[in-house]
């Protein structure tokens, strides 16, 4: 399970809506509780695709060191990673499972004509074949 926090949610939307019609991508800090792990903080990134970037996202390797190096100064854990789908559902594609860490959660935000509309969390497995919807939790205020 991961529940994010007022915040971090509030800043991954806003993120999300403002790259629209492009994919947006950010990190996840938090600490994980158990099987129970919290967003306390959300670092929007950069979508570093070359091609067109309202189908793909890509994370520079540099980038996700710097956040990872940031929770860790903050005494937090990188949760996951958070990315956007324009114009269609919150699912894990084939591109995404093939890009994923089996150790993060990845947090999907569909955009429709500019605006959030519903999120998933998806656990791939260790050999990126399948990624197991994960239970999501948001506080919007």
């Amino acid at each position: 399970m991961i529940v994010v926090e007022v915040k971090p949610w509030q800043a991954m939307v806003l993120h999300a809506e403002r790259v629209y019609p492009n994919e947006c991508c950010g990190a996840m800090l938090g600490h994980k509780q158990g099987e129970k792990k919290i967003v306390m903080e959300a670092i929007p990134l950069e979508n570093a695709f070359g091609g067109t970037q309202r189908e793909r996202y890509e994370i520079r390797p540099e980038d996700l060191l710097a956040a990872d190096r940031a929770a860790r100064e903050h005494g937090l854990d990188l949760i996951g990673i958070f990315h956007s789908h324009p114009d269609c559902d919150a699912y894990f594609s084939e591109a995404d499972l093939q890009n994923s860490c089996p150790w993060y959660s990845f947090v999907v935000l569909s955009v429709k004509n500019g605006k959030f509309d519903h999120g998933n969390s998806f656990l791939p497995d260790l050999d990126q074949t399948k990624a197991d919807r994960e239970d999501l939790t948001w506080q919007k205020s």
